[in-house]
């Protein structure tokens, strides 16, 4: 049975999304406040447009493989302030302390003494927005477990961090105004010191005010080694591959980057087309006019074109949203080029709302296309990782905005222009213009083109979400998961649970431990429960000769007995493969409440053990713990089992050990008891977890009658949620496997450990934990070594 508990909606209160909000002010604020003053680099200090491309695309590049890193550092950090808090602190002083010296920047030094200033300190900037960001982020999904609570938490942030966009492009008025300063680089020296503090301080708002759970003593996050923060890189690659798979989120992620790529590598040239070609080169003459375009843009977005494509969302499908927005878009991109007027530069201002159509529906429509994509994934792999493709994404998000700038620089060295200097080579503001309204209309032409035959509809996703929320009903009890505190009820006193047997592993390293675990393995098991499903399988495919094989093949020499759990879909073939490695087997018949199928379970079962491929038979499995079928028809089944085979083999029935501790009937039916027993499921501590192991044993030896008691199924997840005070990591994994071992062969207790491979189908029934109960993962890997 699932351990889902139900929870009340959680209020966050508005001082704390105010706060995570003027975090987001400080996140976009940084950015735009350093797309305006980079015009200075080449307008002012003299910098060839090769060089501002490489300073635009070198350090988004190392920020945007510095995340990874940066969010499994912030995911797996121990601290009595939590995850992410202090990151954020930090970052929030890193990136504030660097805009502002990599501003202070002479045109009395040389060019290439700035180029190498500013690269250096630009890297250290984007590596200090990449601390903060990506805990930052992380923060504001954790402020709530509610779905709709998490949505009000971002759009406040949203509407607050997007005055940022407002704000910045007054920054032009200000620097190229006489009455304010004598030249734009002096501005920027200025203003770069009044953007770091000012927001600075803002960053630092929601580590300081937003509460965070203590993460000192998780024993579930991974150590923040050399080997695993590098191993992050490498996960990142892997759930790029997994992702890309998924054919709708391919094209959101293609069609996101050719537009918003298309559109950043020509922003740039907005001051240069104002400045040059509306005013003669005259930023005296163009005064807010750069201002009124960037400013005027972020409001059309805010107030006119997001409520629209909200709308239009609702009113027809997504797709059909999004081609008609690029399509406004491409018209504005078309009316700039007419309405950029010498003379006229009010005209401009009316192409504003349709060309904004473009960005302000990118990511309003994507972001809601995405959760769809994450319920389809759902569907398919039993998982929900909005993480990993909203990680995907946004990476795709950064890459773009690199290459972009990288561009920006090309064309300008294409053109031939030169800006600052005081007439232009013929051409080239024309061509400027040329790739201001190409560029985007190309890009954004590729991403409808790419977006025209996306097929996931309205109707789709909503029969997903029907059978996602079926899937999730909780109609029967899953599983060995059972209600923890099952044992205290029964045993009545902690004193004599909550203590420690066994060796003390407390002591020794991970290193020290998984040698442990890899002698203990390599001196041999005398059971292991066979997990035969591959990656992308599900219970009832069917297996192959070849799969069964291959497994038993990486299990047989560390194992005297295996154990299966059912007798069809190709599970039939295992005792046969098996006993021709010389295993011995206890082999399951599946009972459900499926009357036909049990049929079949059963006579393929006793036509197995008439063929001397089983050792030990068991009817059923947790049948009655999931209460598909009463105890009497449970009770003939075993019968008709145990008189069919004449006492050839001992014959039994699997569950949960509390099961036939209620049930003497039960009990008497079977040769043998076969119990589960789960300390993980208790809710116990690693620390205590033999002394449950050893409770549950006593309780069910009392009620036995003298019967042998065969431990069927018990072990310990290395990843997942926790159970009360039992944690899921491959530490306490590995210390409860030694344990267990040892205090097996010191009782003489015969035991199948749970399981031997990681299988993913799992976490439809317990979650993530499902997945992670093998010695080795799901692709055959030993998790225990120490290689």
């Amino acid at each position: 049975m699932s351990n889902n508990n139900s929870t009340t909606k959680q209020i966050v209160p508005m001082s704390q999304k105010i706060a995570f909000g003027l975090g987001m002010l400080a996140n976009q604020m940084f950015p735009a406040a350093l797309g305006i003053f980079m015009v200075v680099l080449v307008e002012n200090l003299g910098m060839p447009s090769w060089m501002w491309g490489v300073l635009f695309f070198v350090p988004r590049i190392v920020d945007a493989f510095f995340d990874p890193i940066m969010g499994f550092v912030s995911d797996n950090t121990k601290s009595v302030w939590g995850r992410r808090r202090q990151y954020v602190f930090i970052g929030s002083i890193i990136m504030g302390i660097a805009f502002m010296i990599m501003w202070q920047l002479y045109r009395e030094d040389s060019v290439l003494y700035n180029f190498t200033f500013f690269l250096i300190w630009s890297l250290i900037f984007h590596i200090g927005l990449s601390i903060f960001s990506v805990p930052y982020v992380a923060m504001g999904y954790e402020m709530s477990d509610d779905f709709h609570e998490r949505t009000s938490i971002m759009a406040i942030s949203q509407w607050i961090g997007q005055w940022a966009w407002v704000i910045a492009p007054w920054f032009w008025v200000v620097m190229y105004d006489p009455s304010w300063f004598p030249n734009a680089d002096t501005a920027t020296r200025t203003l770069s010191i009044w953007v770091g503090i000012i927001f600075m301080i803002l960053a630092m708002v929601p580590a300081i005010f937003i509460k965070s759970k203590s993460t000192q003593f998780n024993d579930s996050l991974e150590p923040l080694t050399f080997r695993n923060i590098g191993g992050s890189l490498k996960e990142i690659l892997i759930s790029f591959k997994e992702a890309f798979r998924n054919k709708p989120f391919r094209k959101l992620c293609i069609a996101t980057f050719f537009i918003f790529n298309a559109f950043n590598t020509v922003a740039g040239f907005t001051f240069f087309i104002v400045v040059y070609y509306l005013f003669n080169g005259d930023t005296g003459a163009a005064g807010i006019w750069p201002t009124l375009f960037g400013c005027g843009g972020a409001l059309a977005t805010t107030f006119i074109v997001i409520p629209i494509v909200a709308w239009l969302a609702k009113k027809m499908e997504k797709k059909k949203a999004f081609l008609i927005c690029q399509g406004i878009s491409v018209f504005g991109y078309i009316l700039l080029w007419f309405l950029f007027i010498p003379g006229k530069p009010y005209m401009f201002l009316f192409a504003l709302p349709f060309f904004s159509f473009g960005i302000g529906s990118l990511f309003t429509l994507m972001m809601s296309m995405t959760a769809d994509v994450c319920d389809m994934d759902e569907l398919e792999s039993g998982k929900r990782r909005e993480g990993v493709f909203g990680a995907i994404y946004w990476w795709m998000v950064k890459f773009g905005f690199a290459i972009a700038g990288l561009l920006t620089g090309v064309i300008m060295s294409a053109v031939a222009f030169k800006a600052g200097a005081p007439t232009q080579p013929e051409g080239a503001v024309t061509g400027l213009r040329l790739f201001f309204s190409g560029v985007p209309i190309i890009g954004t032409l590729i991403a409808m083109w790419v977006m025209r035959n996306y097929d996931l509809t309205e109707q789709k996703a909503r029969d997903i979400k029907k059978e996602l929320d079926a899937r999730k009903a909780p109609l029967k009890k899953q599983s060995s998961a059972y209600l923890s505190g099952k044992l205290l009820s029964l045993k009545k006193s902690e004193n004599t649970i909550n203590r420690t047997l066994g060796n003390d592993l407390s002591s020794k390293n991970d290193t020290e431990i998984r040698t442990l675990s890899s002698e203990v393995l390599n001196n041999g098991l005398h059971g292991l429960c066979f997990s035969p499903y591959l990656e992308g399988q599900q219970a009832g495919d069917i297996l192959s000769a070849n799969q069964i094989q291959k497994r038993i093949d990486v299990i047989s020499p560390h194992t005297k007995w295996i154990r299966t759990f059912s007798c069809s879909d190709g599970n039939e073939l295992i005792p046969e493969i098996a006993k021709q490695k010389g295993l011995k087997t206890l082999v399951g018949a599946w009972i459900s409440d499926d009357k036909e199928r049990n049929e079949k379970e059963i006579n393929s079962l006793i036509a197995l053990a008439k063929a001397g491929k089983v050792d030990i038979a068991a009817i059923g499995n947790e049948v009655l713990h999931r209460e598909e079928i009463s105890e009497q028809e449970l009770l003939q089944y075993i019968k008709r089992v145990r008189e069919a085979l004449r006492s050839i083999i001992p014959v039994g029935y699997v569950d949960a050990y509390y099961q036939f501790l209620e049930r003497p009937a039960l009990v008497d039916a079977c040769d043998v008891i076969l119990a589960n027993c789960y300390p993980f499921w208790e809710g116990a501590n690693i620390t205590h977890s033999l002394s449950y192991l050893d409770g549950m044993i006593e309780l069910t030896q009392i009620v036995a009658k003298g019967k042998k008691v065969i431990i069927t199924e018990t072990g310990w997840p290395s990843t997942g949620e926790n159970v009360e005070s039992a944690q899921p990591s491959n530490l306490n994994a590995m210390k409860y496997f030694i344990s267990v071992q040892e205090w097996t062969k010191n009782q003489g207790i015969e035991l199948f450990y749970f399981s031997s491979f990681d299988e993913s189908w799992k976490v439809n029934q317990e979650g993530e934990v499902g997945a992670a109960w093998g010695i080795w993962d799901k692709n055959e890997k030993l998790k225990f070594d120490n290689k």
